[in-house]
């Protein structure tokens, strides 16, 4: 083997950029281990456990370090490594001799004009260049996680002084005018605002909104926990007020994951003053699902409901007693939870009020369990299971080989920032789970929700072809991806 390892003084990226080249070098043949990241105190821990040796190295520099078989496998790690990072750049375009330098702060940047700054350092760091841009006049989408609750709640409070919104923290997605952020899909522009405290939740309102020929005018996240009673609904209720000021949007939609009683209680009833139609789609025990919420919003604006696609043929699970969840997206795995507990009972999950991460992480529990891989626990020092599934296929395997495992519900989450061919690594990963079920006397059968349009740059039916032909059973609608999942087990 072969290391390299390169501190490159006062180089910066932002967090989503430097997950994706990191993906891009790791998956260079012959490259065993690769960490492109600002070298932090979590990153140089996770350099460390690579087996580097320790850097003086700090938070403005970036850390480079590679793995590689040979000589020669380093060499187009790196090449890949430099058109990862140009490409990060927005094609390699950099200042020439006599050009202006680039802005080195939020505010020097805001002189240059616009009204949205999108922070993504990590979440120690946030607060700071997320109150710069504010004190410069600019609304905020906060990408970064791991933010501190009182950072959360007094940006809140300054932008709301100032007229101005904060989309955050772990705001993981975004449509402003047509223009994405964060992951996000490619839908038309329409009637339909979206106002979501829930990522995955937005991103699979809007697929099946573009599914049924209708686009949308803006999604603005506000973050996982806008909703809680300690923070009020204040981006909530800042981008509901927006949305019905504006001309375009003839419908708006408010998702949440279960949020406080009382702040519910608010967003209704700021809901009910607004002059455009609201639908308000909060998640929970016996409340509509993200399909149901679909279909009403389509219902306001006169239009049918198609029937939600699906690819493959059912599969009767034999052998084994167990439903497994492992997913990317953490309203989704929220929404299969609620529909597999009020089918099976108690599941064991990370997610949902009795979330039990230790539980969920076990892997030789017994019993239904549900996995939000996009949790912290699982994100902390390297890239979000949209774009590195590698966790994903390792557990895929290890549930594959247990006998009291017989159904297999999976996510895929397409669109901008997300992995470019998530179907070319799990397709191989589910045939080879169903061969190995086979093998022991077992069906296993394998049910896989998958959000994305026709534009995305992954090409949805054609992800779905390659699902289907693996053996699984695949759904446009996530909730009907949990009830067939559920159906499986007889």
């Amino acid at each position: 083997m072969v290391d390299h390892l390169d501190i490159r003084r006062g180089v910066y990226a932002d967090s989503v950029s430097l997950m994706q080249v990191s993906r891009r070098v790791a998956d260079v043949d012959g490259v065993d281990g690769a960490l492109v990241a600002m070298a932090t105190e979590l990153n140089l821990e996770l350099l460390a456990g690579m087996g580097f040796e320790a850097t003086d190295a700090g938070p403005n520099d970036l850390v480079v370090a590679v793995r590689a078989a040979d000589d020669d496998v380093l060499q187009a790690a790196l090449a890949e490594l430099e058109a990862a990072l140009a490409a990060s750049r927005g094609g390699g375009a950099a200042a020439s001799f006599g050009d202006a330098p680039p802005p080195r702060t939020v505010r020097d940047a805001a002189a240059l004009g616009g009204d949205l700054a999108l922070v993504s350092v990590p979440g120690e760091h946030a607060y700071v260049e997320a109150l710069d841009a504010l004190r410069a006049g600019l609304h905020v989408m906060l990408f970064s996680d791991n933010v501190p609750l009182d950072a959360e709640i007094d940006l809140k409070r300054q932008a709301e002084q100032r007229g101005l919104l904060v989309m955050g923290p772990d705001a993981g997605t975004a449509i402003v005018s047509g223009v994405g952020l964060g992951f996000a899909n490619v839908v038309p522009p329409g009637p339909v605002g979206v106002v979501a405290a829930s990522g995955t939740g937005a991103q699979q309102l809007t697929c099946l909104l573009d599914d049924a020929g209708v686009g949308v005018s803006h999604v603005l996240g506000v973050g996982g926990r806008d909703l809680k009673e300690e923070v009020g609904g204040r981006s909530t209720l800042q981008a509901l007020q927006a949305l019905d000021a504006d001309p375009a949007t003839e419908v708006v939609v408010i998702l949440s994951k279960p949020p406080a009683a009382s702040v519910a209680d608010r967003v209704r009833a700021a809901a009910a003053e607004c002059k455009t139609p609201v639908v308000m789609g909060l998640l929970g025990p016996g409340q509509d699902d993200l399909s149901a919420i679909t279909a009403e919003v389509l219902g306001r604006l006169g239009r049918e409901v198609p029937a939600w696609r699906t690819w493959g043929e059912p599969v009767r699970a034999g052998g084994g007693d167990r439903l497994v969840g492992l997913f990317a997206g953490g309203t989704l795995c929220a929404e299969a939870l609620l529909i597999a507990e009020a089918a099976l009972g108690p599941v064991t999950a990370n997610v949902g009020e009795r979330a039990d991460a230790d539980a969920a992480a076990d892997p030789t529990a017994s019993g239904h369990v549900l996995v939000d891989l996009g949790e912290d626990e699982y994100t902390r020092g390297r890239p979000h299971p949209m774009i590195d599934q590698q966790l994903r296929l390792e557990r895929i395997a290890a549930e594959a080989a247990r006998d009291d495992t017989a159904v297999l519900l999976l996510d895929v989450v397409l669109g901008h920032g997300a992995h470019p061919d998530p179907a070319g690594e799990l397709a191989p990963a589910i045939a080879d789970a169903r061969r190995t079920a086979a093998a022991a006397g077992r069906e296993l059968a394998v049910v896989v929700s998958l959000c994305g349009t026709v534009g995305d740059p992954q090409g949805r039916d054609r992800q779905a072809a390659a699902l289907a032909e693996a053996g699984a059973q695949v759904f446009v609608s996530n909730a009907a991806a949990a009830r067939a999942a559920v159906a499986c087990l007889g």
